[in-house]
């Protein structure tokens, strides 16, 4: 039954996690709409090599840190650095998510492929992210972090993120002037580091 479970929370995790509008959404469904959907899919298939690597790296460091728990306080720390990092790129480093992509030349089916790739390799969310969901549904036990497990949980991030990606290439259209009245992703996301810096600092600060 784990193994069914960890299937479960990897497709459903990465699924709603990719789900909400961001770069590699938009990217996805324009190059739908500009080069066809046979390669906005092979884009989305780049995408989900890295997720599931970023992910199974993820499950490994978060089953070191569930059998070492000493371990956890030095950790914090550095993910405060982390999400710090990470707010202030978002904020004033990323790009803006409201810009036209650029069509490029000698867009070939297997540079839209390492193109996935590349621009997966550029979010780095999917690492805290997959720890922290591991070891919350492991302690209601409900994850397991055995090797069959851990890899059920990579397969199912990986079909749920190139189903949550399909839905874009498939059927989002967006308008010639969205890119006026739609919100900066970067921002979102900047808050939600923030957020979790704020929380981590109260956390080190109480231990102290």
């Amino acid at each position: 039954m784990t193994l069914v479970y960890n299937f479960l929370i990897g497709f459903l995790g990465s699924f709603l996690g990719v789900l909400p509008p961001g770069l590699i959404n938009m990217y996805a469904a324009k190059i739908s709409m500009k080069e066809g959907r046979k390669r906005a899919f092979l884009f989305a298939l780049g995408v989900c090599i890295t997720v599931m690597t970023q992910t199974y790296i993820a499950l490994i460091l978060a089953r070191y840190i569930e059998q070492h728990p000493e371990v956890v306080s030095m950790l914090q720390k550095v993910a405060l650095g982390i999400f710090i990092s990470l707010t202030v790129y978002f904020f004033f480093i990323a790009k803006d998510t409201r810009r036209e992509i650029r069509d490029r030349e000698h867009n070939s089916k297997r540079n839209r492929f390492f193109l996935g790739i590349f621009i997966a390799m550029l979010n780095l969310l999917p690492l805290p992210y997959w720890m922290y969901l591991s070891i919350t549904f492991s302690a209601f036990e409900l994850f397991s972090f055995s090797q069959l497990e851990i890899w059920m949980a990579v397969i199912g991030s990986g079909i749920g993120t190139y189903s949550s990606l399909a839905l874009y290439v498939q059927f989002f259209r967006p308008k010639e002037h969205s890119k006026k009245l739609s919100l900066n992703m970067n921002y979102v996301i900047g808050l939600v580091t923030a957020a979790i810096s704020i929380i981590t600092l109260f956390k080190i600060l109480r231990e102290i």
